[in-house]
């Protein structure tokens, strides 16, 4: 698995992309609203546990991987 980084303002300005990964540990018997979720942590990525950039021709996409902290400050 590739390593985490840090929030960085640059990468963010050419961000084109975004995708949210849900752990199998994840606990799905909540009724979560996913969409919610994501759409909260890409909101503010800074606050993000795990935060991935990954290159693209024409930009970079965002990736974050939800965390059980992420959901309890959310």
């Amino acid at each position: 698995m590739a390593e985490e980084e840090v929030f960085d303002e640059y990468r963010e300005k050419l961000v084109i992309e975004t995708k949210t990964i849900w752990p199998e540990d994840i606990d799905t018997d909540h009724n979560l609203d996913r969409t919610k979720i994501s759409d909260s942590l890409h909101a503010n990525p800074k606050a993000a546990n795990q935060l991935r950039y990954i290159r693209q021709h024409t930009g970079f996409r965002r990736e974050i991987t939800v965390t059980s902290e992420d959901l309890k400050r959310l």
